[in-house]
């Protein structure tokens, strides 16, 4: 297949993503969330319609434009999928594909569905794609990996594949910068950054930076709306939990029923638990931003003004071309 054949075959299937009925999203989701309670049909939909806009035509060729994979020598790229929120590796198996590697997918026990869907759906478009994608187990025959996990399983997947080319994910979460001048829109838009995937992802926003003296009124009657969230039998525990540690170890704590906020340096905070730090003037808040900067995602700030960061609302919705972690997957493809 040439590089052409591969972008026609991805558009193709973002299209037929954007274009799943009712009906289809409501068995996925069904099957999905056998495997993981958190994989709701809100969640599934939203990550479909995610992947549906990664996959416009126009976005692939820009995002492509800067690379050569014409000469690019085949290679077998293991890809070690997480599961925390839905599809989350699908834009690891779209790097390797769309380069000209054979990917061997090893899918998560959270999400062993949806991820083999959207490849049968991919092969259907092109069926010469069967000769590029496996699922596998065990990733022996490997001679690169992409790997995402938690701190944890990251020093085992370092010690396991250090003798191949290799990019390991470890545990990031996002951060949002707020100054006291959102508008309560902003806000709103702020409470889907934090509560879609109820959290879990990378892109979820786990702790605002704001100036001494914020007072978060504002931001807790613009996400009232939210509420709903507790209907979640996992989320209403999580929440009851977090509530209980804090009240026993007497930290001080901000809470609106459904969502907790607490001083805390650490950037990554527990489900329905959101931390902050203050800061004093710019210079302070880029010297903690950047101190931060090696467990974060991505930054949220009104109408993006912060350097490289996303409006509120957006931290779900990356490009093709944002890649986790700041690290380049198409450069490493292109080099093995």
């Amino acid at each position: 297949m040439t590089l052409e054949n591969r972008i026609a075959a991805f558009a193709t299937l973002g299209q037929r993503l954007k274009n799943l009925s009712p009906d289809e999203l409501q068995h996925l989701a069904s099957r999905a969330r056998s495997a993981n309670s958190w994989f709701d049909l809100p969640n599934v939909t939203a990550a479909f319609q995610g992947i549906a806009n990664l996959l416009e035509e126009q976005y692939l060729r820009e995002w492509l434009f800067v690379y050569d994979f014409p000469q690019i020598s085949p290679k077998k790229v293991g890809i070690v999928m997480a599961g925390n929120i839905p599809l989350v590796g699908f834009h690891d198996l779209l790097s390797v594909l769309i380069s000209g590697h054979h990917a061997l997918v090893k899918t998560s026990s959270d999400d062993p569905h949806l991820v083999k869907f959207v490849v049968e759906e991919l092969l259907q478009i092109e069926p010469r794609f069967a000769d590029y994608i496996s699922f596998a187990e065990l990733l022996k025959e490997s001679e690169a990996i992409i790997a995402t996990g938690s701190d944890n399983t990251a020093r085992y997947f370092e010690y396991y594949f250090a003798s191949r080319p290799h990019i390991i994910r470890k545990n990031r979460s996002s951060v949002a910068v707020l100054t006291g001048f959102e508008t309560e829109e902003e806000l709103h838009a702020l409470g889907n950054d934090i509560f879609q995937y109820y959290g879990l992802g990378c892109r979820n926003i786990s702790k605002f930076f704001v100036p001494e003296g914020y007072r978060f009124d504002k931001f807790y009657e613009s996400i009232e709306s939210y509420k709903s969230i507790l209907d979640h039998h996992r989320y209403q525990n999580n929440y009851d939990y977090n509530k209980s540690i804090l009240l026993v170890n007497g930290v001080p704590h901000f809470d609106n029923g459904f969502l907790l906020l607490t001083e805390n340096a650490q950037t990554v905070s527990p489900i329905s638990v959101i931390h902050y730090e203050t800061f004093n003037g710019l210079p302070d808040l880029y010297r903690k931003m950047a101190e931060a900067e090696h467990k974060t995602q991505c930054v949220v700030s009104s109408a993006g003004w912060y350097p490289k960061s996303f409006p509120f609302g957006q931290a779900q919705c990356p490009m093709v071309w944002d890649y986790a972690d700041g690290v380049d997957t198409l450069a490493f493809l292109a080099k093995l």
